[in-house]
């Protein structure tokens, strides 16, 4: 069949799918009289043809399909917590606004070494050492951040001290006292800052 033209097997091909015109009908069948190859070569595709148009009538045992739709996985458990998530958006919107404000304060948490203080009287620097001197009354709340602060006078505000240390004897101070020296001390104290900001408008 090899030493045969090509256009023979696109002959039966034709023929198969009824697609073939007379003229090469005729040619074909005078051809495969002569051809043992071909006629072999057709009686194979014949087969071919009759095997998958019996394989299309073959159906599933009965139940199979429900059968196959019990063994697989159940999704109780996305459907319900879909379900509450549908229920509760303002929880759900307030967890996805902590979250990506907790990643922004984060983000903002002082990495660097630089020295700084807030800018108060009666403060004295010494190098990256802050002191409040004894007998000294400084208002409002001192940061201090990458540095010490000693408290000997008094303080009437916040003490908050980022990256650094905070020694008192006999200090007085009237408000919270900070040390924040990891990045989520720093987020806590962010996020209360900026909730008593808010408390602080509506007040």
């Amino acid at each position: 069949m090899r030493t045969c033209p090509e256009h023979y097997i696109d002959y039966m091909h034709d023929y198969l799918d009824g697609d073939i015109t007379r003229e090469h009908e005729q040619e074909l069948k005078k051809h495969m009289q002569s051809c043992v190859s071909c006629q072999q070569h057709m009686h194979e595709l014949s087969d071919t043809v009759a095997f998958v148009k019996s394989a299309t009538h073959i159906t599933a045992p009965p139940q199979f399909e429900a059968n196959v739709m019990r063994r697989l996985p159940k999704r109780k458990n996305a459907i319900g917590i879909q379900k509450w998530l549908r229920r509760h958006p303002i929880i759900v919107a307030a967890a996805v606004f902590f979250l990506l404000m907790g990643a922004t304060l984060m983000a903002s948490y002082p990495n660097d070494d630089q020295f700084s203080v807030t800018t108060q009287a009666n403060l004295v620097v010494d190098g990256q050492t802050v002191i409040v001197p004894k007998g000294e009354i400084v208002k409002g709340d001192v940061v201090v951040k990458n540095g010490n602060l000693i408290i000997e006078g008094e303080v009437d505000g916040n003490v908050t001290v980022i990256n650094g240390s905070y020694m008192a004897s006999t200090a007085v101070v009237s408000g919270q006292v900070e040390e924040i020296n990891e990045a989520f001390d720093w987020l806590w104290y962010r996020m209360k800052k900026m909730a008593n900001d808010v408390i602080a408008l509506f007040e």
